[in-house]
């Protein structure tokens, strides 16, 4: 096969892969690479991609935020850096975290470790705030709202 097909090969592939579901320009450009196409065919491919609205970053970066603060019930931090972690542009990030509503997204920390609580066993009550600080950092929640909800629950 020539070289030219093969690139137009993993171009259809790379398109209904993004069809079926959200990707962002760096999981495609793992994807090609482990396809072995070669890294100039694979950046032409990706903007094409882009251009087609196949792939878009933003498009990828709010998904990514709503299904992991929903789903997974993740905090602001750890879906950041998982952001990070694919690449995607900071002012993106911060545009999609932007749309949790502040208000909703600290009922949900105190939600979440008004239930952890109960199964947690310490010997007094500064020894319970700091496995449910530990629990909630884990989370990805930042430290500022933790200490504030914490301080409330007693």
């Amino acid at each position: 096969m020539t070289e030219n097909s093969l690139v137009n090969i993993a171009l259809n592939k790379a398109m209904a892969l993004c069809a079926s579901r959200e990707y962002c320009s760096g999981d495609i450009r793992l994807k090609l690479d482990s396809w072995g196409v070669k890294t100039n065919d694979a950046e032409n491919i990706i903007v094409k991609l882009i251009r087609e609205n196949f792939i878009n970053d933003q498009r990828y970066a709010e998904a990514f935020v709503k299904d992991k603060y929903r789903h997974n019930k993740w905090g602001k931090a750890k879906i950041a850096a998982h952001l990070r972690a694919k690449n995607i542009q900071s002012e993106f990030i911060k545009s999609a975290l932007a749309t949790l509503d502040e208000e909703q997204y600290k009922q949900t920390i105190r939600e979440i470790l008004s239930s952890h609580r109960k199964f947690i066993k310490a010997k007094n009550q500064v020894d319970m705030k700091g496995k449910l600080l530990r629990f909630g950092l884990s989370k990805g929640f930042e430290s500022h709202i933790l200490y504030d909800i914490l301080n409330d629950m007693e």
